[in-house]
């Protein structure tokens, strides 16, 4: 190669090479969130929930569930509009929860009340006392004739009126008072005993 093409070549080398590298400026910087805009934004959440649920106790844990979720998301970086992806966080916790509540059929479920359940309720011995208590009825009953059974199942247990037995049967009201006067002695002479 001559000198001249030596020189033609590095003169080319020279044009292509910049001599400054400019850097894009960048891009800017979203404003913090200060505690104060996150007290505001948990205050709309809690508003939000309310509004939607009847459960006033499961509200906070709802506000914690969104917080958790996007303090917890995969993508890097602050987040341009903060309390629209909030509040579209929200809505999955939302339609999550409510998935949970279909799968567990927590609209079936009663709340405990200790008044109402003791530890007593389900005593085996007493569960054993009430399955011989209701055999020893039953075999009590099964004894009377057809219409005096009639008139206590129909009075006790299904709770008719006198008045409605008689017009049920075609008796009298008199005759209803003396079947149940006949098996409510019956009763107390075979099951007061077991008692």
């Amino acid at each position: 190669m001559s000198a001249e093409a030596r020189s033609v070549m590095d003169s080319a080398a020279c044009l292509r090479q910049p001599s400054v590298v400019e850097k894009p400026p960048p891009p800017p910087t979203p404003n913090p969130v200060t505690d104060r805009d996150l007290g505001q934004l948990r205050t709309s959440l809690k508003r939000y929930f309310r509004a939607r649920i009847k459960n006033d106790g499961e509200v906070e844990d709802l506000v914690q569930e969104v917080f958790t979720r996007v303090a917890a998301r995969k993508e890097g970086g602050q987040v341009e509009h903060l309390d629209r992806y909030l509040f579209q966080t929200a809505s999955s916790v939302l339609a999550d929860r409510a998935r949970n509540m279909r799968a567990k059929r927590a609209d079936l479920h009663v709340e405990f009340d200790p008044d109402h359940h003791s530890a007593t309720d389900i005593d085996p011995h007493r569960t054993l006392s009430g399955r011989e208590d209701l055999r020893a009825v039953t075999s009590a009953l099964l004894v009377l004739p057809a219409r005096t059974r009639t008139v206590f199942v129909l009075h006790r247990l299904e709770g008719r009126k006198y008045r409605e037995i008689a017009i049920q049967l075609g008796i009298s009201v008199s005759a209803v008072e003396k079947h149940m006067a006949r098996a409510v002695l019956h009763l107390a002479r075979n099951c007061g005993e077991n008692r």
